[in-house]
């Protein structure tokens, strides 16, 4: 007799999910048996695929849905597609972010809206649009930074520092708000990931300086991260509730 698999029957959106972190976690989700909304912005290549992988696999499956949840209506027609294509939302992971570090004097009105917009603004404006279709033993899974817990950051991620306070904050008060009806909130803050974000702009050098922070001298990978994700999504997180879990290896220790 076959085993149920954790997510068999479960809905799950991932955001920014056609690469990196998110696309790890939107290939581990339909490997526990969810179908996983695999979402885009401008690369539908990469989007695809994802959800080729994820469909050769025989466990779980896909669809690829573009959207840019910084814009409020992009968001809210991502949810209702969702529903309306697959019929409920069951977990709902707010990967999609933005990293475009600047020290304080080189700050602009651009890279300031920028942060907040894809930072702050979607994952809010989204669980916003998502809220109506969560049911009893929902999962929301929002994106922090082991950064924003660090005194020791260079002074150039002062912007993006600043939105992932923000992601903990909602994370706490909507695990009250949306636990009473049995949804469960959690946030996920990685360390430094071996990803297209996290590189971009970083001298061999830099990379190198990071790698020799952890005890394990090594960047994370997305498959570090993803785990975690999924054990958020299973029924056997039930008790975890409001809480921002660092993924980063021993870096912050």
């Amino acid at each position: 007799m076959s085993l149920q698999l954790p997510l068999s029957g479960k809905v799950a959106l991932v955001t920014g999910s056609s690469r990196g972190i998110g696309a790890a976690v939107a290939q581990r989700l339909a490997a526990d048996g969810a179908t996983v909304i695999v979402n885009y912005v401008s690369n539908v290549s990469a989007a695809q695929a994802v959800v080729d992988a994820i469909n050769a696999g025989g466990v779980g499956s896909a669809v690829a849905m573009k959207a840019d949840v910084s814009s409020i209506a992009d968001a809210r027609a991502l949810i209702d597609q969702t529903v309306r294509q697959l019929g409920a939302l069951d977990i709902l992971v707010l990967n999609a972010g933005l990293m475009k570090t600047k020290a304080l004097k080189e700050l602009d009105e651009k890279n300031y809206e920028e942060h907040f917009d894809v930072n702050v603004k979607a994952p809010l404006f989204t669980i916003q649009a998502a809220e109506p279709h969560l049911k009893p033993g929902s999962r929301v899974i929002f994106f922090s930074s082991t950064t924003a817990h660090m005194s020791s950051v260079t002074p150039n991620y002062v912007v993006y520092t600043a939105t992932k306070g923000a992601i903990e904050q909602f994370t706490r008060i909507l695990a009250k708000d949306l636990g009473t009806r049995g949804v469960t909130v959690n946030c996920v803050a990685p360390g430094p990931v071996d990803t297209e974000l996290f590189r971009a702009g970083k001298s061999p050098e830099t990379i190198a300086t990071f790698e020799n922070l952890h005890p394990a001298k090594r960047l994370g990978e997305p498959d570090d991260i993803a785990p975690v994700v999924a054990f958020l999504a299973r029924e056997d997180s039930r008790w975890v509730n409001g809480q921002t879990i660092l993924v980063n290896g021993g870096l912050s220790v």
